[in-house]
């Protein structure tokens, strides 16, 4: 067989990742307040865009009329379930991974250019409110600043005072100090004494049993500090391994007391805080702000419906600035300038059909998020249904991986609190009765609760929770209910023992 070029034409299929498309997909997977950084971002590369000056105002036009097609209007968009109701699901186009569609639904005419990119809610109408001041991070004084505050005015010296400062810096969040007194003498070359000098002035600062090295040095101090630390004291803080196993009448024996004085020894001991540096701030404190608002709305007959809307207060009013867009197209003179001036008009009616395009598929996933779980928002978390990304996206109509980008990073609030749309989807284990399955979460709750209110006379074992758990109506394995009442934090019936024989003791 002779070898040798030629040319051949092949017809073939493939997915085009244009950068539109792109950026598209990166819109959905960030959160509102994510989408507001990247919308600022836009603001500084392109001079078309600018931020509305605030919700439902006019813009205002300024200089000589413009033509009609390129006057500003608005987007008007009917809420999901409207359209549901109504019957016009096709008009809602949410944004899924179709390159054809975006390529096709790509405007960069002289179309609508004004979007507010909060207006779009369900049936019942949301307000206008954000979330609660408790829910937001807060970013509390550190427990260093705290420290660093008070000991320049308790020290002797300059050295002593320096070596205080160093050792603070080295505590970790709980308070504690980690690193070994002859370390520190070595490294900052003074003398043990100075190093100890120094320890003695950061455990003597507020809150008392910082710059303890172990949990029995922390405790000591604050004994101390109230003034109860007698050789009985000392002896039980010397032997808290004997506490943590149960072994009560060891120790009682050891301390030399009776069952009065060592029921107010361990009253005592409860009062104080193992982890005084917790209380203060770490100085990168998250700020959790809700993506979507849900809302239970009373109806006439009796039944509640849903109030579902994206909230407001983290969605800026993004417009493009046609009257300079005007203005610049009369003052360039050259190919290059027209072309560059055209892409950012194309680039800037591209983001906000992305951002309104976007706003719509996260509202259409919520809503049948909220549909899924009806039980859940009405009843708690022991009516919550396992889900999975797939069948919420083959009930609207869309990819599961576009679902997963839609719920990353999104946080919903409503009366029960403010939760993680990824939380909502969860595996399921079968029920007793053969029909159908339960939430793994249903489960966690049913285990806590039955845990909650045992006897500490007949604590239940992983075995008598499983009976108990079949009459319920969840058919588990005994190592099934381990995994689980380990996940929430749940000891075995020993350890649950031990600490209901501790809790006894008053």
């Amino acid at each position: 067989m002779a070898l040798g070029p030629r040319l051949d034409l092949r017809q073939t299929q493939s997915l085009v990742m244009t950068p539109q498309l792109q950026q598209a997909i990166k819109l959905l997977a960030l959160s509102n307040l994510e989408v507001e950084a990247f919308i600022g971002e836009a603001l500084d590369a392109n001079p078309l865009l600018e931020l509305g000056e605030g919700r439902g105002e006019a813009p205002v036009e300024t200089g000589e009329a413009l033509p009609e097609e390129l006057r500003r209007t608005h987007l008007e968009s009917s809420p999901v379930d409207q359209l549901v109701r109504e019957g016009r699901v096709e008009e809602d186009r949410p944004l899924d991974i179709d390159a054809t569609a975006l390529d096709r639904d790509r405007d960069t005419g002289d179309g609508a250019a004004t979007l507010e990119l909060a207006d779009y809610r369900s049936s019942s109408g949301a307000g206008g409110e954000g979330p609660d001041i408790d829910e937001r991070g807060r970013f509390d004084e550190t427990l260093a600043e705290h420290l660093h505050a008070q000991v320049g005015a308790q020290a002797h010296d300059r050295i002593e005072l320096f070596v205080a400062r160093w050792l603070i810096d080295q505590l970790d969040e709980t308070g504690y100090l980690s690193v070994s007194l002859s370390d520190v003498a070595e490294t900052l070359g003074v003398e043990l004494a100075v190093v100890q000098a120094g320890l003695a002035l950061v455990q003597s600062l507020d809150p008392t049993g910082v710059g303890a090295r172990n949990l029995s040095e922390c405790l000591a101090l604050q004994a101390k500090e109230a003034d109860r630390y007698d050789p009985c004291m000392a002896r039980l803080l010397d032997n808290l391994d004997l506490l943590a196993r149960g072994e009560l009448a060891r120790l009682k024996r050891m301390c030399g007391v009776d069952d009065e004085d060592f029921a107010e020894m361990l009253a005592e001991l409860r009062g104080y805080d193992p982890k005084p540096g917790l209380r203060f701030g770490s100085g990168t404190g998250e700020v959790v702000v809700p993506d979507i608002l849900i809302r239970a709305v009373p109806q006439k007959d009796g039944s509640v419906d849903w109030d579902i809307a994206l909230n407001q207060a983290t969605l800026p009013r993004l417009i493009v600035n046609r009257s300079y867009y005007v203005q610049m197209r009369g003052a360039c003179v050259g190919k290059e300038a027209k072309a560059w001036l055209g892409e950012k008009l194309a680039d800037a009616n591209w983001l906000m059909k992305a951002l309104d395009q976007r706003q719509k598929t996260i509202l259409k996933v919520a809503a049948e998020i909220v549909k899924q779980q009806d039980g859940f928002f009405r009843h708690g978390v022991s009516h919550l249904k396992p889900l999975t990304l797939r069948t919420v996206g083959e009930a609207i109509s869309m990819h599961e991986s576009t679902v997963s980008r839609v719920t990353s990073n999104k946080y919903l609030q409503c009366e029960r609190g403010t939760f993680e749309l990824k939380y909502f989807f969860t595996s399921g284990v079968a029920s007793a009765d053969g029909e159908g399955a339960v939430s793994a979460e249903a489960v966690k709750a049913a285990i806590r609760q039955l845990i909650d209110a045992e006897d500490p006379k007949a604590i239940l074992s992983d075995d008598a929770l499983v009976d108990l758990l079949k009459e319920r109506g969840f058919d588990l394995a005994r190592r099934t209910v381990a995994k689980y009442r380990e996940a929430i934090g749940l000891g075995s019936s020993v350890q649950r023992r031990r600490q209901k024989a501790l809790a006894g003791v008053r």
